[in-house]
């Protein structure tokens, strides 16, 4: 299992493992330990929110030879979930309805569905992406979600419901997945860093879940990518969060940070050469720009409440946290408000902008109308 990247080498092998999706936990296992598992299932919710893997361990528990009565879990051990987990069991059929949405591999999916499982009690079926389905392929699989046979389980995954056919909605179970919070993210990426017996400072794990957008997936992702990236993989070296910066092509706050005190004194001139001499040592104006924005939201919050400590914040050192609450303090919430939406706007008409800069340059005349 060496080869593999972490979100696939420490998938969640129980229901315990998940996290973060704890209203879903307890509604399957509540329906597995009590005997009354649905037909069908539909995972709706964020990419990287645990819905693929927490369909296998459906199958996985459904199936399960050494699972007693009452209970949820599945062994890990037996047969059965050694071949689910393993990705060869012959009754987990999964199909990607991004490459597989037509209306003939539906017909042939409903075919085989007639035929009993080849080893286990539960003909389980995962349609990942199954918004994409054309609307034929779709309207072929109602009938037979709405009377399958009794072996069979299918588990519709989706990243975007509102593209789901009510009719097909109506015929599923449905739960919601959401995306993960800051804390939840860290918590996992310290439990995959201990298995690797990998070190890696705080700081550096709260830019990766910074990062990593609500998903677990992206997050093991960042972080395999940064134990790759670092070379300490099996040594004693710690990753810091400068690595993380590095790897991720983050701009640095403290230039982010000397760039707004341009803008806090009024200082035109200042701001717009700054601009121009971090560009000239190769910082990427679009990194720049996000960056930006999310340090003025924070000033922001803080001027809404001084006493707030937002997550974006965490991954801060003590004197950074002080150098932007002392910033925040120098604005009116109106000046900042202004900042922000003519940033945020330079940061979209960045991307179609023959000269990448010009955009943020001209907000800078804009929030700055005369030299101070």
């Amino acid at each position: 299992m060496t080869n593999l990247v972490l979100y696939r080498k420490y998938r969640p092998q129980s229901f315990a493992e998940i996290i973060g999706q704890e209203h879903v936990v307890q509604t399957l296992s509540n329906a597995i330990s009590s005997g009354m598992v649905s037909h069908a299932y539909l995972f709706s919710g964020p990419r990287g929110s645990g819905k693929t893997t927490t369909a296998r361990l459906l199958a996985k528990a459904v199936n399960c030879r050494n699972r007693q009565a009452n209970q949820f879990e599945p062994c890990d051990k037996c047969p059965s979930c050694l071949e689910i987990k393993e990705g060869r069991s012959l009754d987990l059929i999964e199909i990607d309805a991004a490459s597989h949405r037509g209306i003939d591999e539906i017909r042939e999916l409903r075919d085989g569905i007639k035929f009993a499982p080849a080893k286990e009690k539960y003909k389980v079926f995962i349609v990942d992406e199954s918004h994409q389905l054309t609307k034929e392929a779709a309207n072929a699989l109602l009938k037979t979600l709405e009377e399958p046979p009794s072996h069979a389980i299918f588990v519709l995954a989706t990243t975007e419901i509102h593209k789901m056919i009510p009719t097909i909605i109506s015929r599923c179970q449905r739960f919601d997945f959401r995306k993960l919070t800051f804390p939840e993210i860290i918590k996992r990426l310290e439990i995959v860093c201990q298995k690797e017996k990998a070190k890696i400072n705080r700081a550096a794990l709260e830019i990766i879940a910074l990062n990593s957008a609500g998903s677990i997936r992206d997050a093991e992702g960042l972080l395999g990518q940064a134990l790759t990236f670092a070379g300490t993989l099996g040594r004693e070296g710690v990753i810091k969060a400068d690595e993380i910066k590095d790897l991720l092509g983050l701009v640095d706050t403290v230039l982010i940070s000397k760039f707004v005190d341009f803008l806090s004194e009024k200082n035109r001139q200042g701001a717009v050469g700054f601009l121009q001499d971090v560009f000239e040592k190769g910082y990427d104006p679009q990194e720049f720009a996000k960056a930006l924005v999310g340090y003025l939201r924070q000033a922001m919050l803080l001027k809404i409440n001084p006493s707030a400590m937002n997550p974006v914040i965490i991954g801060l050192t003590k004197e950074e946290q002080a150098k932007i609450q002392n910033q925040a303090e120098k604005f009116t919430f109106q000046e900042l408000q202004k900042a922000l939406n003519l940033f945020l706007d330079a940061e979209n008409k960045m991307k179609y902008s023959s000269i990448p800069q010009l955009p943020l340059e001209l907000a800078i005349v804009d929030i700055i109308p005369e030299e101070g």
